[in-house]
């Protein structure tokens, strides 16, 4: 997930030896320069799989720095995606024109080219301008042609992540979350949307942290790939709805706020904005027939994510209560199913704040 800026002491010693050779390195291709030794470490807060930090050197002109970004990966994380698909996907949107360009690899990280862009806040989803935005340019997103299979992920990596749950937790912890019944959910969605056929290259986690702006150009730039497959948009486009409920940069990032969740006008309004800035208007049942994928969809973002919560909380070292967001996305699950699927939205009862299943 994204990362701002939270500009602290220098940590230069977090930074492996490997990449501060070819950070030296490249600094010594800049005449201007001074010191290519002279580096600036600034860890950037809010990212939940990786440690990011801005690289910045000072230069002759008064004010003015050359900036990179280095990306540690997470240990344990590669449980989640293949790094070096990752990476074939990072150079490919870099060719495109649509990312940071990658200048060089270490054993355990990247560094990537710094994007003099804004990162967006939680309250930039829900500006009606931006957010119109951000809708243009996962239309445009979506139709990248990325080489090699176009095979949907999402059920594959939902069962994978699931038999990664339930390998890792204890019966105590499995039993809340009721993992064993999920499988059949997975199956239940995956039936139920059979029908849809509206496939592109997507992102899977476009939250507020992975998107940026120029302010000047009004241009928006989507950043980080790691969980970046083929899939249905209609699940990218829930999922992005449902990051409107989270602010990472509070000091209980972990906590969801559901009454943020976009109204009816407002989503209709991202899909109109998503589905003719490609040309044309969209008519009220396209706009109606995306509305409702998108909302079943939902459902599938809540078993993605709480199934990362629950892994992350034994293999991701950040500061972050992964088990009680995990609990957060399964309530939400169990609470808007029996709306959204009718009749085959009979649940069990809704896991509570404290673990357990009401009597």
């Amino acid at each position: 997930m994204g990362a701002v800026e939270n500009p602290v002491d220098n940590k230069e010693y977090r930074i492996p030896g490997e990449a501060k050779e070819i950070l030296k390195s490249l600094a010594s291709k800049w005449e201007d320069v001074a010191d290519a030794n002279s580096l600036q470490v600034i860890p950037l807060k809010g990212a939940m799989t990786n440690e990011v930090f801005q690289i910045k050197w000072p230069t002759k002109t008064e004010n003015v720095s050359h900036k990179v970004l280095v990306r540690i990966y997470g240990e344990g994380v590669e449980v989640f995606f293949d790094r070096e698909n990752e990476i074939h996907t990072f150079e490919f949107i870099s060719k495109e024109g649509q990312g940071p360009r990658l200048l060089g690899r270490f054993s355990n990280g990247r560094i990537e080219e710094f994007i003099h862009a804004r990162t967006l806040s939680a309250s930039d989803l829900r500006d009606p301008d931006m957010s119109a935005l951000i809708a243009a340019k996962m239309k445009e997103f979506h139709g990248l042609e990325m080489p090699g299979p176009k095979n949907i992920s999402l059920w594959d990596r939902l069962r994978n992540w699931l038999e990664t749950a339930k390998r890792l937790c204890t019966p105590e912890e499995a039993k809340p979350f009721r993992l064993d019944s999920i499988e059949e959910e997975i199956s239940l969605l995956e039936k139920e949307l059979s029908g849809d056929r509206s496939i592109g290259f997507c992102h899977n986690d476009l939250q507020y942290g992975n998107i940026m702006i120029d302010e000047k150009t009004r241009v928006i730039t989507i950043i980080d790939y790691e969980y970046a497959s083929y899939n249905p948009i209609a699940f990218d486009i829930a999922n992005h709805f449902c990051e409107m409920t989270a602010d990472y940069h509070t000091d209980t990032p972990h906590i969801l706020d559901y009454s943020k969740y976009p109204g009816l006008d407002e989503r209709q309004r991202f899909l109109r904005v998503y589905l003719s800035s490609s040309g044309g208007q969209p008519s009220d049942n396209e706009v109606e027939q995306l509305l409702e994928n998108v909302e079943k969809y939902k459902l599938a973002s809540h078993l993605f994510w709480g199934l990362w919560g629950i892994i992350s909380e034994h293999v991701n070292e950040i500061d972050f209560d992964y088990m009680e967001y995990a609990r957060q996305r399964f309530e939400q699950y169990w609470l808007r199913k029996p709306a959204l699927l009718g009749s085959l939205g009979t649940t069990p009862d809704v896991v509570s704040a404290d673990g357990n299943y009401p009597a």
